[in-house]
């Protein structure tokens, strides 16, 4: 990136500028003044290409924290933003990190005090003693679907069999004929690898007789 380039000015007629810097790419809204001697700034964060850097871009980072709304139970504002360990969400002072820093830009309230129980609940160690957070509707083999809490994230459960929810899923959003086919996957991969892993140890099993034929063999002649 060769010099700095004036993106457009926001509300107050102030320029934002994407600039390049010690650390990398980042964007900056007004210039050093004598009462402001460092305006806001904003690094690009990891994945974002400084060529695809708009005005409306540049301004959603330099929004950041970005306000999602008070606290359903405490009244507390819940905040998302991206930090020194990436995007997050926090809530007093509890931090929450995010995967996806597009997420910063739209989380919304469920899902935030989803992720903060989760965490809660992660501290005591009684993850696996909560109930499921939703219930989407019975397998045609039977029995129950459920939207599970999980140490590594959100998943669909059915019997024995859970299946991780892949990233575009939602568990407020995640349909039953999507769950049918991730525990389908899922039971189908685990039946798989059991086939596999018995057919390896049945031929094992059978090359043994043959060995001890040929070493039976070896020793008469």
């Amino acid at each position: 990136m060769a010099g700095d380039t004036v993106l457009g000015m926001d509300k107050n007629g102030l320029p934002v500028t994407l600039k390049s810097g010690r650390f990398g790419p980042y964007v900056q809204r007004g210039e050093p003044t004598e009462a402001a001697p460092k305006p806001p700034r904003a690094s690009l964060p990891k994945g974002w290409s400084p060529e695809t850097i708009t005005l409306d871009r540049a301004l959603q980072l330099l929004d950041l924290p970005r306000a999602i709304g008070p606290h359903p139970e405490t009244g507390d504002l819940v905040e998302a933003g991206i930090g020194r360990f990436g995007p997050y969400v926090k809530h007093g002072a509890t931090y929450v990190n995010i995967t996806d820093v597009e997420e910063v830009f739209t989380i919304g309230m469920n899902r935030v005090v989803e992720l903060l129980a989760n965490k809660a609940m992660r501290k005591r160690g009684d993850l696996a003693s909560v109930g499921p957070l939703r219930v989407l509707g019975e397998h045609p083999d039977g029995g129950e679907i459920q939207v599970m809490p999980g140490r590594y994230g959100p998943y669909v459960k059915w019997g024995k069999v859970n299946a991780t929810l892949p990233k575009q899923f939602t568990p407020e959003e995640v349909t039953l004929e999507e769950a049918l086919v991730l525990l389908a996957e899922k039971a189908s991969n685990g039946k798989s690898s059991k086939s596999r892993f018995k057919a390896a140890a049945k031929s094992k099993a059978a090359a043994k007789p043959k060995a001890a034929a040929k070493s039976k063999a070896a020793k008469s002649v």
